[in-house]
């Protein structure tokens, strides 16, 4: 009967991905992420979805395509494991977990948008689901942090409760463990992604009160029940950057580790995260490295409130191959022909930190072109995606232009409009 708390297409999905405990290399061996990617693709050349292939006419068809290097054989035997299924679905739902497939429509969508094909087939959780959208910051570091490492991130998660910023880690010994504790603490919310042992880590004593309270979501891309692995620990980085609107590195060696991994592999290859570092102080060799790498430097204290400004302006910026503009080379250089909303963007497209004039300059800057979208109604949303800047910023360009009376906020839907009587 637990079977129908689950989605059909995520009933198929764990049918095909999970292991229900066993050992993965047990037959029939569960398909790893690369390789449910290709049954995904048949599927969809063949217009179908995930639940299909738990129809008896989709298995015989099945039993007789190629699927890239995938045995027809083994897929099946992994569909037939329907009992396996409901045994380890009532043990989860029993443990009070859920489970999302990537299809649900409570799958957090930065994942997919962020990470695309290397976004998880399922995810396994306990607590407020509703915290897996909501974005954040994503804290990181070193295991062994020293006190000054520990200060500091005890007083960037003050910061992000008071603000409403969501912390996002990994809940492993050091900073991780530091930053969520630390936010919770302070009244404030976290994302724990786990690399091993989630039903055991979902009734430790320092978390329950948390996740009862929903301030406090533990997930893992892995069995509930799977023990400590290197491998598990360093894939699970990507999806704590993933979560995240952006991410600040405490403390990291150079060249190896964790956090190192991490770091670098998200500055490669998740473009629309940007990553800081810590660099005052007594900071580590490796966090200067990882800014000759594309990270930032994280805004200096005192933030006043006003982290989450800070850290929007520092990361606003667009490549130049994005910019459209027309216009001589003359007009360009003598800056007769101006890029909208790049020109504001350049200002801050930089690692040294910015100043409250410097985010007043940006925001004016910008504030005709926003009023331009707005002769009609617009969502934040929509209007982050016409002017190509980040909902974050939008959402706070907007809160202060209706606060100065230039915006007005609409209910029923949500909207903003310009107030033409001021223009």
């Amino acid at each position: 009967m637990l079977n129908y708390m689950l989605s059909p297409d995520t009933q198929a999905i764990l049918l095909l991905c999970a292991s229900f405990g066993q050992n993965r290399q047990t037959e029939p061996q569960p398909l790893t992420l690369s390789e449910y990617n290709a049954v995904e693709s048949w599927l969809d050349e063949n217009d179908m979805i995930p639940q299909d292939l738990l129809n008896q006419t989709v298995k015989n068809w099945l039993s007789r395509s190629t699927i890239g290097k995938l045995n027809s054989e083994r897929l099946i035997a992994l569909l037939e494991r329907g009992f396996m299924l409901s045994l380890a679905v009532e043990k989860w739902t029993n443990q009070g977990l859920w489970i999302l497939g990537r299809g649900d429509n409570q799958y957090p969508k930065h994942l997919k948008q962020k990470l695309r094909h290397s976004a998880p087939p399922i995810i396994y959780g306990v607590g407020n689901i509703e915290l897996l959208s909501q974005g954040g910051l994503a804290i990181v570091g070193s295991r062994d942090v020293d006190e000054e490492g520990l200060s500091f991130t005890y007083r960037v998660v003050q910061t992000c409760a008071e603000e409403g910023i969501n912390v996002i880690s990994g809940g492993a010994r050091g900073v991780d463990q530091a930053s969520m504790l630390g936010v919770l603490a302070t009244g404030g919310t976290s994302v724990g992604v786990v690399a091993d042992s989630l039903s055991k880590t979902a009734v430790a004593g320092k978390y329950r009160a948390a996740i009862k309270e929903g301030r406090l979501t533990l997930i893992s891309t892995y069995d509930p029940n799977a023990s400590f692995s290197a491998g598990n620990a360093m894939g699970r980085n990507k999806y704590i950057y993933g979560l995240a609107d952006y991410a600040l590195v405490v403390t990291s060696s150079v060249g190896k580790g964790g956090t190192w991994a991490g770091a670098t592999e998200a500055i490669e290859r998740i473009k629309d995260v940007p990553i800081f570092v810590r660099l005052w102080g007594n900071a580590p060799v490796g966090n200067r490295e990882l800014l000759k790498k594309g990270a930032k430097s994280f805004p200096e204290e005192p933030w006043d409130n006003s982290l989450k400004t800070l850290l929007a302006a520092a990361s606003s910026q667009i490549e130049a191959t994005n910019y459209q503009v027309q216009g001589t080379e003359s007009e360009r250089t003598n800056g007769i022909i101006h890029q909208p909303l790049e020109v504001a963007q350049s200002l801050v497209n930089s690692p040294i930190i910015v100043n409250n004039s410097l985010i007043k300059d940006i925001y004016e800057a910008v504030l005709p072109f926003i009023l331009k979208q707005l002769d009609n109604p617009k969502d934040a949303k929509s209007l982050a995606q016409c002017l190509d800047v980040r909902k974050v910023q939008i959402e706070d360009w907007l809160s202060k232009a209706v606060k100065e009376g230039k915006v007005t906020k609409t209910k029923n839907p949500v909207a903003y409009v310009a107030n033409k009587l001021l223009l």
